[in-house]
């Protein structure tokens, strides 16, 4: 699995931890399935860059925060 897909993963469950958010709620801000949160939480499943930005504003940050090391 590309290291990036790895971060983007870890990085949205952080954020999503930090809003206080649960699978189910961002999926549902997001417009997205739950199943769909948790595959890319665990970095099983590659996105898009449009869906990238649907979970960032769900998340109430930028895109760009998703893709940084922490």
């Amino acid at each position: 699995m590309p290291i990036v897909v790895r971060l983007l993963g870890v990085n949205v469950r952080r954020q999503r931890k930090l809003k206080g958010m649960t699978q189910e709620q961002l999926a549902a801000v997001a417009e997205m399935e739950r199943s769909y949160v948790s595959d890319l939480e665990r970095g099983t499943r590659n996105r898009s860059v449009a869906e990238l930005g649907r979970i960032a504003d769900a998340l109430g940050i930028e895109p760009h925060v998703l893709l940084l090391k922490s």
